[in-house]
Formats: structure tokens, C-alpha cells, sequence
């Protein structure tokens, strides 16, 4: 079975400028993960476990824009915008999967800064090398499960045409529209599965945040400032990952024009802006690009 993909627009003139713009935020995507990547991984001072998570989660971003953006791209200049069966189902576990994993990264960098700014004596105990490998592990393997989960939801959908899916990318959401069965069921097993990790792990990382700067209180002018200006950064892109991705997947089965517009923020927009983010806010991480890339120029 092949799909006929609408993308973003059906506009000639709009596809092109499209094509133009999403290339080079991808471009800037891989270009920006990448560095910071391989700055983690050949510098001697970033070696803390906030550094750690940050490589797992910039790993995580490089591979979630690839599996929606290179498609859009294409497709805006491409007459017959078909997609393959197997080639949606593996884009929905895909997607599901470097989604997942990166709102894990997330709530673990949060646990990491509520570990070193509520328990400083025991940061190094409880943050030692072993436990950050584990809690990533497990991470994948969470991530793993949800999309292990979505894609037997998918694979349950009996599609009858014709398959045009309103959309740049395949989801659930789009795909239960052209499924010829009573869907009410699987929405609600994809709004219990999506929508409660989305919704949880939001409620979740705004909790510790809230303790994270009611704890602060007791510490020094530059000590605050310190912190304040990290947590601004991981609040940031908090809010828009989630934003987006709680109101798509958390309510019934409908959709909406401005549905592929919100999906943009959270599939492109959020790995596009968490290099920036986490690099010109943070003076480790411009220091240790400047002694890197610098040396090797």
C-alpha cells in the first residue's frame, strides 16, 4: 500500500520557499548536534554528568529531525509525494522512539540539576559515571517500549482509500483518520500512551523546577545565578517540546490545519534550537568549543 502525502502546503510557490528554509534548518540541525557532540566527547572538561546527558540528548535530536525532515524536503519539490507502508510504520516508531527518548534525556538533565543543587555533598555518589549510564539505558529501553507500542497500534489500523494522509509525516493521529474502522478505542490508547507520557513528564520536570528554585533561597548571590541561568535553559526547551507535543497527543481524535504548523515546533524547531540554547548559554560549553575547533582550524 503506498500514501500520497499532502506536507505542508500544496502551494508551488510555498513549496519551494519550503524546500529552502527547512534545508538549512536542517542543516543547521545536524551542523549544531554534532558539534556539541563530538566537543563532549573530546573535551577533558566536560566531563559532568549534565555534559553526559546533554551528548545523549543532542545524539537524540540529530536523529529525531532526520526522521521527519528530510522527507518534508524532498517532498516539497517532488510531483508525487508517496510513502511506502513499511516505510510509514518504520517513520511512526521512528518518530515515537527519538521522541521518547529525548523527553527521558530531559527529565534525567533535571534530575541531575535537583541532584546537584539540593544534594551538592552527595552529587558525586549519587551521579557517579554507572547510575548516568544506567538511567540511559533504561531510557532506551523505555523508549523502545512506547514506540514498540505505537507501532502495534498502527499495524492494527485496516486501511480501505484512499490513502491520502493530510500531513508531512505519518502519526497516529493522521492515520486514524484513514483507517475504515471504529477508531475510538486505539485513540484512547494512543491519548494514554503519547498524551500521559507527554503530560507526566511535563508535570514532572515542572515540579522539580519549582523545588529546584525554592531551594535556592539558601544559597549565595552567584551560586543562584549560577543555577538560575542553567535552569532557564532546560525550562526553555521544556516548554517548547512539550507545548506542542501535549497538544497534539492529548486530546480526541481530531485534527486541525494548524496541527502540521504546531508539529513543526517539536519534530524540527526543538532540535534545531537546543544546540543554540545550550551553547550560547553556557560558558563551559563556548570554551570548550573555542580550545576544540579552534586547535584544529
Amino acid at each position: 500500500m503506498n500514501s500520497f502525502c499532502f506536507g505542508l502546503t500544496q502551494d508551488p510557490r510555498k513549496q519551494k520557499a519550503i524546500f529552502g528554509v527547512f534545508l538549512m534548518f536542517y542543516l543547521a540541525t545536524l551542523l549544531g548536534n554534532f558539534l556539541i557532540v563530538v566537543t563532549i566527547k573530546r573535551s577533558r572538561t566536560l566531563g559532568s554528568p549534565m555534559y553526559f546527558f546533554l551528548f545523549y540528548l543532542s545524539f537524540a535530536d540529530a536523529c529525531f529531525s532526520t526522521t521527519t525532515a528530510p522527507r518534508l524536503i524532498v517532498d516539497a519539490l517532488s510531483q508525487q509525494k508517496t510513502i511506502s507502508y513499511n516505510e510509514c510504520m518504520t517513520q511512526v516508531f521512528a518518530v515515537h522512539f527519538f521522541g521518547c527518548m529525548e523527553i527521558f534525556v530531559l527529565i534525567l538533565m533535571a534530575f541531575d540539576r535537583y541532584v546537584a543543587i539540593c544534594k551538592p555533598l552527595r552529587y558525586t555518589t549519587i551521579m557517579n559515571r554507572h547510575v548516568c549510564s544506567v538511567l540511559v539505558i533504561l531510557g532506551w529501553v523505555g523508549s523502545c517500549i512506547h514506540s514498540s507500542a505505537q507501532i502495534v497500534l498502527a499495524l492494527r489500523l485496516p486501511f480501505c482509500g484512499p490513502n491520502v494522509i493530510d500531513h508531512y509525516f505519518c502519526d497516529l493521529q493522521p492515520l486514524l483518520k484513514l483507517a475504515c474502522m471504529d477508531t475510538y478505542v486505539i485513540n484512547l490508547l494512543v491519548v494514554s500512551n503519547s498524551g500521559a507520557i507527554c503530560t507526566v513528564s511535563f508535570t514532572i520536570l515542572l515540579i522539580s523546577y519549582v523545588i529546584i528554585l525554592y531551594s535556592l533561597r539558601n544559597h549565595s548571590a552567584e551560586g543562584r545565578r549560577k543555577a538560575l541561568s542553567t535552569c532557564t535553559s532546560h525550562f526553555i526547551v521544556v516548554v517548547l517540546f512539550f507545548g506542542p507535543c501535549i497538544f497534539i497527543y492529548t486530546r480526541p481524535a481530531t485534527t486541525f490545519p494548524v496541527d502540521k504548523v504546531v508539529a513543526v515546533f517539536y519534530t524540527i524547531g526543538t532540535p534545531l534550537l537546543n544546540p543554540l540554547i545550550y551553547t550560547l548559554r553556557n560558558t563551559e560549553v563556548k570554551i570548550a568549543m573555542k580550545k576544540l575547533w579552534c586547535s584544529k582550524v
